[in-house]
């Protein structure tokens, strides 16, 4: 029975926890011109940042000793304006069996280490179940209700990055509901917005249209969509798929 109702959850709905089926291999989408642009004004402007950076330090190892450790530029890994934010969750899911990371998060993590970003896991208080079907309708009811999990900790200095990354797979042909709770916490105006997800067969079910409607003071860009299963095997292929998006985008 369970196996029954797994399989109608799956084929009918097109619900995913994580991918379907195949595991086929990925392949970057195109990258419009002018999302292309909008990456690069958004790293022109930290390389800018960086060199007038640099010009204050000039200007203060040419001051006394004292103003010089008042002014020593940041360390490395601060003032980054790049962020991966993603939601993924581990346990019993679809097609791939009983995990220890997401599907997501092992795009996300790929993303963030090749383009040199700071990462933060959405992260609901209250842990979904690890039984897939269990999971299955809290994610359902969760949808019906448009509610608003809680997550924990948050973004500090959100208002640093000029490009966030967001990930999430695709459940009941919506991204889960924490994602939105994510989206509510922050400003991002003016922020450009680049979406990323995995997915049972569904591709990214207008989801990224749908960033676009609850962002709209930001510019949201095509994604890219992976399926689960072939996100967790991470091939070499899988991985050039993602780094030539990436290289598409300018980074």
């Amino acid at each position: 029975m369970k196996r029954i109702r797994t399989l109608f959850c799956a084929v009918l709905l097109s619900a995913a926890l994580t991918a379907c089926g195949s595991g086929e291999p990925a392949s970057a989408p195109s990258v419009a011109d002018s999302d292309k642009a909008a990456v690069q004004e958004k790293l022109n402007k930290q390389d800018s940042q960086t060199d007038e950076t640099k010009a204050d330090d000039k200007q203060s190892d040419e001051s006394t000793a004292a103003t010089q450790a008042e002014t020593e530029a940041p360390t490395d890994g601060e003032g980054k304006n790049i962020l991966v934010a993603y939601f993924s969750r581990a346990d019993e899911n679809y097609n791939v069996g009983t995990i220890d990371k997401g599907n997501t998060q092992i795009i996300a993590e790929y993303i963030a280490d090749e383009v040199g970003a700071d990462s933060f896991h959405i992260e609901t208080v209250t842990p979904y179940p690890a039984d897939y079907d269990d999971c299955c309708d809290v994610a359902k009811q969760e949808l019906a209700d448009k509610a608003r999990p809680e997550i924990l900790s948050g973004v500090e200095n959100m208002e640093q990055y000029d490009i966030v990354f967001l990930g999430y797979p695709i459940w009941w042909g919506d991204m889960p509901m924490a994602v939105y709770t994510f989206m509510d916490s922050y400003d991002f105006s003016d922020k450009v917005v680049i979406p990323f997800n995995t997915h049972e067969g569904s591709g990214e079910s207008g989801t990224y249209s749908a960033i676009g409607s609850y962002l709209p003071n930001a510019q949201v860009l095509d994604g890219m969509a992976i399926q689960g299963k072939t996100a967790q095997e991470f091939s070499n292929d899988t991985q050039q798929a993602v780094r030539d998006w990436l290289d598409g985008l300018g980074f």
